[in-house]
Formats: structure tokens, sequence, C-alpha cells
């Protein structure tokens, strides 16, 4: 694999670990304030200092409680994102109402404007253009111009479109100069999708990859009856690989969510993994888990059984 050009790179270092905060806007179940607190808290105690946000997040619940609990900007403060493309119509009594797509000049920096006052910043690392899947008409006109000038002014300090296809993501990396993408669930143990032609034409582009998802919605951290994957019911045949994945893995007394976690660090354009947490202990569990020692015995093992692609073991040689 070919070097980065340097031109592209990002102009700050994405740490390995971020933590994601879907979960604190409420992603299936309620959070209180003091569970996501103290979530943040044992975050950056773990280390952490990647924060990845958006206004559909609760309808902006999670950038307020990122922006309150957060340390402010300066030479020390953490990396942070959010996204744009889609604003916040709350209803006339305040109450969160609907969410709509603005991909026009106007939209993008209104969305920019409130996430920063929700987050208390006067200018993100990353924006993200968010599920732009059906707009590339839109993205191409209006938005994508609309995010470099926003970059030009210093508002945000680097270019993302984040999305759970690689497909279309890919294409976008091909057509625009961008500085950074995040793939959700489709590099994982389960899902090898974004390896097809996302992550070798980012490798030839410079563009930085952050992974998010890799639990596959939580089949891959406790394949169980029950389970979601691609946040639906976890067909019968993908819990039976899940549970496979989790026998190979017990085997070698690696836990399956340390697996998961690591996984998408094998490969060499991949900068950075976010995990989604609701809880100081889910925190506390992933950054173990992150550190576990994985035998190469079990990476190869995981190869054979087609859990690992190959490749990416070649690569590391």
């Amino acid at each position: 694999m070919t070097d980065r050009p340097a031109a592209n790179r990002l102009p700050f270092t994405l740490p390995r670990l971020g933590l994601g905060t879907a979960p604190l806007g409420g992603l299936f179940e309620a959070v209180s304030d003091e569970d996501a607190a103290s979530t943040l808290k044992a975050a950056t105690e773990a280390g952490m200092t990647y924060f990845d946000t958006a206004p559909r997040y609760g309808h902006g619940l999670a950038e307020q409680r990122l922006g309150r609990l957060l340390a402010p900007s300066g030479a020390t403060a953490p990396v942070v994102s959010t996204k744009t493309g889609w604003l916040l119509r709350p209803r006339p009594d305040g109450s969160p109402g609907e969410v709509i797509t603005d991909w026009t000049e106007r939209g993008i920096r209104e969305s920019l404007e409130s996430s920063l006052t929700r987050l208390g910043r006067s200018c993100v690392d990353i924006l993200y253009l968010h599920d732009p899947d059906d707009y590339p008409d839109e993205i191409r006109r209006t938005a994508y111009p609309a995010v470099r000038r926003l970059r030009d002014e210093g508002l945000i300090r680097s270019i993302g479109f984040g999305m759970n296809h690689s497909g279309p993501l890919a294409s976008y990396v091909a057509e625009f100069e961008v500085d950074v993408v995040l793939i959700a669930g489709r590099l994982t143990l389960l899902d090898h999708e974004a390896l097809t032609a996302l992550l070798p034409l980012c490798a030839r582009t410079g563009t930085s990859v952050v992974v998010g998802g890799v639990f596959n919605t939580g089949l891959l951290a406790d394949p169980s009856p029950g389970s979601m994957f691609h946040y639906r019911p976890a067909p019968v045949e993908v819990l039976e690989r899940a549970r496979q994945c989790r026998a190979l893995c017990d085997a070698y007394e690696v836990p399956i969510h340390a697996a998961a976690i690591q996984f998408p660090l094998l490969h060499r354009a991949v900068d950075s993994v976010v995990l989604g947490c609701r809880s100081a202990a889910e925190v506390k569990a992933n950054a173990a888990a992150a550190r576990f020692p994985i035998p190469d015995e079990l990476w190869q093992r995981l190869a054979k059984a087609g859990f690992v692609p190959e490749q990416l073991l070649d690569a590391r040689a």
C-alpha cells in the first residue's frame, strides 16, 4: 500500500479511539443527564480525546450534553466532530419536532451555527455531511461548496462525509477533495463491504478513515437471541456466524468485543474507531477491550473462518 500524500492529511492527529454520542442522545433508550455526565467523564479519564456527535442525536441533546461537559477550545481541547445536512425544527412549545434535509448553503450554515452554540465552541475539527446517499446533485451544487467556504473561514478545520454505505461514500471521495470519512457498520468482523472500493481509494487519496458501528448494532458485543444487526433483528444465519466468531475468540480467551474493536485498525487507512457508549461501565469495558492483547494466531484463525480478510494480515507482514 502506498503512503498517503502529505498534502491531503488532516491538520491534526486523530486519536485511535473515540466516543460516539448517539447513545447520549437517547438512541434505543433514554440516558439521564447524570449517566451522560458520568459517561463523558469516564471517556476523558480513559484517555479518549475524540468525540463524535450530530444534531440528529436526540434532536440536539447529545451536542448540548457534550458542550456542557467537555473542555473548552484551546491547545489541550479534544477533537470534536459534528454533522450537517439536516435541520432541527422544534415545535412551538420548544419540544423536539421534525428533522428536515437541507443541503443549501443557508441550511448548512444554520445547522453548523446551531451546533456550535450547543457545543459552546467557535469551530469544530470535523464537519461531516451526514447521510447524503440520495443527494449527489445537492452535494455537488451547494453543500460541498458551502463546507469548503466554512473551512476557508475557519469555522471548521476539515471536511468529512459520514455514511452507512461504502459505495456512495467512495463516489464522493472520488469526486471531491475529502479530508476524512466516517463509515459505520461496513468494516466489521461480519461485514467487509468497505474493503472493496472505499478503503483502497482513501489510501490512494490520503483521506483519513474513521470507523463506527464495529459491533453491527450490538450483535458483535453480545451474540444472543434478540440481538440487532444493522438496526434490525439479526437474521438467524447472521446470529449463528456471530456465535461462531465468539467461539473462536473464546478459545483464545479473548472477548469478542475486543476483536471487534481492534479489527478495523488492521487496515492501514483506518485512523480511528468510534464507539457509542451510554454508561461509564461501557466506556471502561470498551477502553479495556481496545487494549486487550490479541494473539496473531487468533487473527489467523478468524481469517481462515472468513471473519478477517487475508489481505489485512498480509499487509501487516
